[in-house]
């Protein structure tokens, strides 16, 4: 079993402070150049002057004009929030599913979980049905947790569940999913808003303001919380079934906790961002070759990464082919496709 923090080696736990902290330092210039980088560029040192003017008690000389104040403050901030909050959710569901179905291939798009969503979404979306402030998050939430369990039951069939058993019964669960979503977007009455569950289903962060910030950013600040709570049962079934059950785990009432909590924090993303996809497969990796398996050393630093992760694609997406802004659900997608063919390449027995 790792061993506990305190028990480790001194040079470990300063190696794990090194990487955490060049980790929120990352996040910290990830954070600034997605506000910085845009159609109109404003310099960094300019940004945190503007941000300490806001939270300044004491008034201070503006150099600067309102225009590019509200910039800061009210068109690139949100976004950027919005970007850390859910690349961070994305990376620690990622981590959480890959312990509980012991596969290191588990993600919440691979597993259909952000299809699930994505259903529930379109369909208020479409319809208009009591689109309201809870109404988008808990259809996207039902939507997440009716195709996690879906694709676990069908994957376990036989008491078994095997890592192609596994990504098939999610990459069948996912298409026929996304179809369904398909069909209420072609069969709607109102184009305009066909159109905007169409965009939103690529994923993207445009058009954020803060009201779309702090339920999404509740949320996952409470996942995330709930899941490093729970770390050394984490640990306990990344390692077997077997050996957790003998240890007093409770396997299958803790896969179920991680299911309709993972399912809450991926409902609550997919409302606001739509469906993006790689996150979740990517940063946990990453995450486990700079650190190792030990979930208490690996959620937060995954969380951390995938924040400054989705930052880093959302300014790219939003640049590269500027005027026009690329869906940041594509760019991940191009980043993670290659990525999770090398990995099911390298998981393969051989």
């Amino acid at each position: 079993m790792t061993p506990t923090l305190a028990a480790q080696p001194l040079y470990r736990r300063v190696r794990y402070g090194a990487v955490l902290t060049v980790l929120a330092m990352l996040l910290l210039s990830s954070m600034t150049m997605g506000v910085t980088a845009g159609s109109v560029a404003i310099p960094a040192a300019e940004v945190w002057d503007i941000l300490a003017h806001r939270i300044s008690p004491v008034p201070m000389g503006a150099s600067w004009s309102p225009v590019r104040e509200a910039i800061v403050l009210d068109a690139r901030l949100p976004r950027v929030v919005l970007a850390a909050v859910v690349g961070a959710g994305l990376a620690a569901c990622g981590m959480a599913l890959q312990a509980v179905v012991r596969n290191p291939l588990a993600d919440p798009m691979l597993l259909g979980v952000s299809s699930g969503a994505s259903v529930g979404a379109v369909l208020v979306l479409v319809t208009g049905f009591g689109l309201g402030l809870f109404v988008l998050p808990l259809a996207a939430f039902a939507g997440a947790l009716t195709a996690l369990v879906a694709v676990y039951l069908l994957a376990r069939a036989g008491g078994r569940m095997t890592t192609v058993r596994l990504i098939l019964a999610g990459v069948a669960v996912a298409e026929v999913l996304s179809a369904a979503a398909s069909l209420l977007i072609v069969t709607s009455d109102d184009p305009h808003k066909a159109q905007s569950a169409v965009r939103w289903m690529l994923g993207g962060l445009g058009g954020t303001t803060w009201s779309m910030v702090w339920l999404p950013g509740a949320i996952v600040a409470a996942g995330t919380a709930a899941l490093l709570a729970v770390t050394r049962s984490l640990n306990l079934l990344y390692t077997g079934e077997e050996s957790a059950t003998a240890l007093g785990l409770d396997v299958h009432r803790f896969r179920a906790g991680i299911f309709v909590v993972v399912a809450l924090m991926v409902g609550a993303m997919v409302a606001v961002s739509g469906s993006i996809g790689f996150v979740g497969l990517i940063i946990p990796h990453i995450v486990r070759m700079l650190l190792g398996a030990d979930h208490r050393r690996a959620l937060p630093a995954a969380a951390l990464l995938g924040a400054s992760f989705l930052i880093a694609c959302d300014v790219v997406a939003r640049t590269i082919a500027a005027p026009e802004e690329l869906p940041v659900g594509i760019l991940t997608a191009l980043v993670g496709g290659p990525f999770f063919l090398w990995l099911m390449r390298r998981e393969a027995p051989s």
